[in-house]
């Protein structure tokens, strides 16, 4: 049930004129296929799935998994903090053909203990798709404890879990609980070398939207056994994922992928274009890698 191992893009959702652009959302898959990158979330964080309809949500992820035709899984953003809602997208994103399931922990309702691993199960109950778990508790103000996923990986249809908490503490307490049937993926760009040192299969990456060959490369490294290239490649990116998380996310990456001619630098408010100061951050830094 493993959906991947690697680098798996977070897709950013180009649009333009207010509406999702599908012309280069396609040119970026493509892309993103080309430079072998060995997986694609579509409607996630990065993709501003919170401003996306329900019906922008189905086509976008229908379209991806017809464009992409089975060359690399694609993994569909469902979450959201109702799990009647959450487990009605999950059905549609079944049956648009994706590959696996990225679901985030319930935000602003803080629930307990109790209701995350209720919420979790129900939706795991109700599909056939293996789910990975997001856990962003910067953003949603709910953590996944090392509790909740000792009861939530016995379910056969959850597979994994994106850690994003920052807490590298906590990480390895979670990490007690990998097996066959269950994975640890980053969710922090910058701490996805560390992460494999734990026993991690990979990340979900925003930079990968625009070094998709060398972060998967990086990846690659560690889990071939290159372990001291992977880390020098985790350092020497450092500078440019900082200038990527230089505004929340994903106002940044956007505007990199807008530099790089791959979008329009339009978003959805309530976020917007970001900074002078963080264009001028982000031109150097991508000057400075090769990426203009």
């Amino acid at each position: 049930m493993t959906i991947f191992k690697g680098a798996a893009t977070a897709l950013i959702t180009p649009f333009k004129d207010g509406k999702i652009d599908y012309v280069s959302m396609g040119r970026l898959i493509e892309w993103q296929i080309a430079e072998g990158i060995d997986s694609l979330v579509v409607c996630g964080t990065t993709g501003e799935a919170s401003t996306l309809s329900t019906r922008e949500k189905i086509d976008l992820t229908k379209f991806t998994v017809d464009l992409v035709d089975g060359r690399v899984p694609v993994i569909a953003g469902t979450g959201g903090n109702c799990t009647e809602s959450a487990l009605e997208l999950s059905l549609e994103a079944e049956k648009a053909g994706a590959d696996g399931l990225l679901i985030i922990t319930p935000y602003y309702n803080k629930c307990t203990e109790a209701g995350l691993i209720t919420h979790f199960e129900k939706i795991a109950d109700a599909v056939h798709s293996p789910i990975i778990m997001y856990s962003v508790p910067s953003r949603t103000g709910v953590n996944m404890t090392g509790e909740a996923v000792s009861v939530l990986k016995s379910h056969p249809n959850i597979v994994g879990l994106k850690e994003a908490s920052g807490n590298i503490s906590q990480i390895c307490r979670i990490a007690s609980h990998i097996s066959e049937d269950f994975s640890i993926y980053s969710g922090n760009d910058d701490q996805t070398v560390p992460i494999l040192s734990l026993g991690g299969l990979g990340c979900i990456s925003t930079v990968s939207n625009i070094i998709p060959a060398r972060f998967s490369r990086m990846i690659h490294h560690y889990l071939d056994g290159r372990v001291s290239l992977a880390g020098a490649e985790q350092v020497a990116l450092k500078q440019l994922i900082d200038a990527v998380f230089a505004e929340v996310n994903p106002i940044p990456i956007k505007a990199a992928l807008y530099m790089m001619g791959m979008c329009s630098l339009e978003y959805r408010l309530p976020l917007c274009p970001p900074s002078n100061k963080t264009q001028y951050l982000l031109y150097d830094e991508l000057s400075r890698y090769g990426l203009l």
